[in-house]
């Protein structure tokens, strides 16, 4: 098997500091996403539990300010180019062009099973951030895909690894015909990453679709209130970061005011 194609055991959690009992999900780019201080943050507040430290050594800390990305949205090219790979494995092909379908996290995806699916209707159940239950749907390139990837399967994760699990997991995780696992987090990530490498601008974070897809559904005109269940947030305040214009939109509309465009167009 080459090495890119091989997958994980279902084990979706790193050890950090397991020396001191401190135990930490670690999924795929952790270490991008995570600044120290969080980590140092977290630790400290472990140790003050175990009465081992008093106070608070980082209270005089600062974290340093980034500065904003404002090109994190992926273009409608970038996108149609990524999800028609032809090098593309149906159940990659499947979860990329649900989740941009979708616009939902990677995590809500990941952890549907064959059950929660509403084929006919295009949806599912899903337990958003914070333990809400919520309704996804998709487009018909989806719903294609879906009943090949399934492939009469009516139980267990809906997105499989390639193997049987060689570690003891949940039953809930395991497909119980083959022994697969679900699908993890740091998997899918790794997977989307080497999909994306050699595209412009790759390699992408699976965020990006998700940032994409509502970038895109607000310069079409959704209003807040479907982009709010289009989603899943709840507060209009963490809605706005996907409401900023991409550049390609930005273009176009620099284009229609352009008189020389409008010119040449008459």
């Amino acid at each position: 098997m080459a090495a890119d194609e091989a997958e994980d055991d279902g084990a979706e959690q790193d050890v950090l500091g397991d020396s001191c009992g401190y135990v930490v999900p670690q999924p795929v780019s952790a270490v991008f996403r995570w600044h120290p201080l969080d980590a140092l943050g977290s630790a400290c507040a472990w140790w003050r539990d175990q009465h081992w430290l008093a106070g608070d050594p980082l209270r005089r800390i600062r974290r340093r300010a980034r500065t904003p990305d404002r090109t994190r949205t992926l273009s409608r090219a970038d996108v149609e180019t990524l999800l028609t790979l032809p090098r593309l494995a149906l159940r990659e092909r499947t979860l990329f062009r649900l989740l941009h379908e979708s616009a939902a996290r990677a995590q809500e995806v990941l952890a549907l099973d064959a059950g929660d699916l509403d084929l006919r209707n295009r949806r599912a159940r899903v337990r958003r951030k914070g333990g809400a239950v919520d309704v996804i749907v998709w487009r018909t390139a989806t719903a294609r895909l879906l009943p090949r990837l399934l492939d009469g399967r009516r139980t267990g994760p809906l997105f499989l690894t390639g193997r049987r699990a060689r570690v003891e997991l949940p039953p809930g995780d395991l497909d119980p015909a083959s022994g697969q696992a679900r699908l993890s987090y740091r998997r899918a990530a790794e997977l989307f990453e080497t999909a994306t490498a050699g595209l412009p601008g790759g390699p992408y974070t699976l965020h990006q679709l998700r940032h994409s897809a509502l970038t895109h559904a607000a310069e079409d005109g959704a209003n807040t209130s479907t982009l709010l269940a289009y989603s899943g947030h709840t507060s209009v305040t963490s809605l706005a970061r996907y409401a900023r214009v991409s550049p390609e939109a930005l273009a176009r509309w620099q284009e229609g005011r352009d008189p020389a465009s409008r010119r040449d167009g008459q």
